[in-house]
């Protein structure tokens, strides 16, 4: 059976995925590239939104149905549907238990296109996990989750208080590196190779707060020659994730 009408109730209750509010216990993800990389790292599907015409491809999946082409725009922003959705189930997450490794921490980045290409860059270079503040963009977004391009499969992510986290490194012997522009920051180039550490990037337009500058045990610039007064986020953080690793 196809599903072609727009007021069906599993198709109604999809929907709502949109919005974040909706957003407690499952997610949408559109595309081939982004469901094969969900079944690729074992993730949980709820449903399988896919075309009729398209239904092999799905053939040795549970949870598959078929709808219509305007049945599928109605559960994405996208303009042009790829002829596959998914919900997903949120992953339920253990924070580490001693901190060691690489971590990103990510103080109100807001823009959801520099929080996707951030953890993208974090992944691709390994680093161990990404820490959100309450206020940064939603992981969920469509924006975000297009920009990750899966990234989220590889690596977790938490979404707390990143204050605490920073003591809780702090107690388990893992520096702090902030980024900066102050009396006291240094180059990135001049901060020595260390296995274990955290890379903090601060919102787009402010930085790092006052209240993250405490807890940095080391606060790190980029020196630019040129002209420019700043970097944008994800670019910074792309420079400086690859000189640390």
């Amino acid at each position: 059976m196809v599903i072609t009408s727009k007021a069906n109730q599993l198709i109604k209750q999809t929907k709502k995925l949109l919005q974040k509010k909706h957003r407690q216990h499952s997610y949408l993800i559109e595309g081939w590239h982004l469901f094969e990389e969900a079944q690729q790292s074992g993730q949980g599907f709820r449903h399988i939104f896919v075309l009729e015409e398209l239904a092999e491809r799905v053939a040795d999946q549970e949870k598959v149905v078929l709808v219509s082409a305007d049945v599928l725009k109605e559960l994405t922003d996208s303009p042009s549907p790829q002829g596959i959705i998914a919900e997903v189930d949120m992953p339920q997450l253990a924070f580490p238990t001693d901190y060691q490794g690489k971590y990103l921490i990510l103080e109100d980045v807001q823009d959801p296109g520099n929080l996707g290409t951030i953890i993208r860059t974090a992944d691709a270079a390994g680093f161990d996990g990404v820490f959100l503040s309450e206020k940064s963009a939603d992981v969920y977004n469509s924006k975000t989750l297009r920009s990750m391009q899966g990234s989220h499969f590889h690596l977790p992510i938490w979404r707390t208080d990143i204050y605490k986290i920073c003591r809780e490194m702090q107690e388990h012997n893992t520096p702090v590196l902030a980024t900066t522009l102050s009396k006291v920051s240094v180059d990135y180039k001049t901060v020595p190779h260390q296995e274990s550490f955290a890379l903090v990037m601060g919102n787009e337009g402010q930085g790092i707060s006052a209240e993250m500058t405490t807890f940095a045990d080391q606060l790190v610039h980029i020196t630019m020659p040129g002209q420019a007064e700043s970097l944008n986020v994800a670019v910074a953080a792309g420079i400086l994730i690859f000189s640390f690793i």
